[in-house]
Formats: C-alpha cells, sequence, structure tokens
C-alpha cells in the first residue's frame, strides 16, 4: 500500500492520466509493508488503483544514495520488469549480483528471489512492472489494430 498523496488523476471510457510530479518529490511516498511488521520503505508508489490499471501492477521508485530494498522477495505468479531511467546500483537475483544504471532493464521470473540497492552518489529511480507470468498471448503487432480514422490533432489547452 502506498501512503495516500494527492494524485490526481483523470479518468474516460478507455483511458487514466495521472501525474506524480518531478522525480525529485517520490520520496514523498511509502509502501507500508505488512509481512514484516508494517516496515516503511520510502520512494515506492503503487499505481494499479489510481490508474484503474486491469492487468498488470506498476510502481515508480526512487532510492536515495545508499538505500536497499530491505528484504528478499519472490512472487507467486507474477514476473517483474525493472526499467532504470537514472542513477546506479546493484540488483541481486538467485544470489547472483549484477550493476544496473540509466537504460538498464531487468526481467525476473516469479521464483527469482530477489533484491536491489543504490550504491551510487545520486538516487537510483527506476519504473517496475508486475505481470502476471506466460499471460501474454500476442505479440504488440499481432495485437495492434490499426483504425483508419484521419489523425487530426485538436487545438492543445496548453497552447
Amino acid at each position: 500500500m502506498s501512503r495516500n498523496t494527492p494524485l490526481a488523476v483523470e479518468h474516460g471510457p478507455n483511458f487514466s492520466a495521472g501525474h506524480l510530479g518531478p522525480f525529485a518529490d517520490l520520496m514523498q511516498y511509502e509502501f507500508v509493508v505488512p509481512a514484516l511488521g508494517n516496515r516503511k520503505v520510502p520512494g515506492k508508489v503503487f499505481l494499479k488503483e489510481p490508474l484503474a490499471l486491469s492487468g498488470a501492477e506498476m510502481s515508480w521508485n526512487c532510492f536515495p544514495p545508499g538505500l536497499a530494498m530491505p528484504f528478499l522477495h519472490a512472487h507467486r505468479e507474477h514476473e517483474e520488469v525493472y526499467l532504470f531511467i537514472a542513477g546506479s546500483g546493484e540488483f541481486m537475483v538467485d544470489d547472483r549480483v549484477f550493476p544496473v544504471a540509466e537504460g538498464s532493464v531487468v526481467r525476473v521470473a516469479p521464483a527469482g528471489v530477489r533484491a536491489y540497492r543504490n550504491t551510487g552518489d545520486t538516487p537510483l529511480h527506476f519504473i517496475v512492472l508486475q505481470v502476471r507470468a506466460g499471460s501474454l498471448s500476442a505479440s504488440t503487432v499481432d495485437d495492434g489494430i490499426v483504425v483508419h480514422n484521419p489523425l487530426r490533432w485538436p487545438e492543445s489547452a496548453a497552447a
């Protein structure tokens, strides 16, 4: 569970859109781990509920220098994909440790026992996508449908 913080989300029949704010503000969020006596992990916000996600869980994360995941974990059914956006650190899966940095992508199978830490001098920013392993039924190209309506952008509200 994430600490309740203002996350304005707009919902339409076929979308949800929100804004978490600058990466520097991610430390206002906390993940509480009930299985560990409600231990708090700062800098993590889950997006499944605010965005009404139905096929995945997603979180945005910020680990300041020196912060490490305080426990090992695995999953029953979900694989995770970690997308590293900034900073540097180390990732461990099944006792194998490897470096991660901006541009690193890591997939971990459900049974993979994992943890990660920031070993750099700047915040480590990353996104985690969690999906049911083996649930993808088609590739992007096979699932995509070209809609043959003319593309006309309306005047932007920002203009």
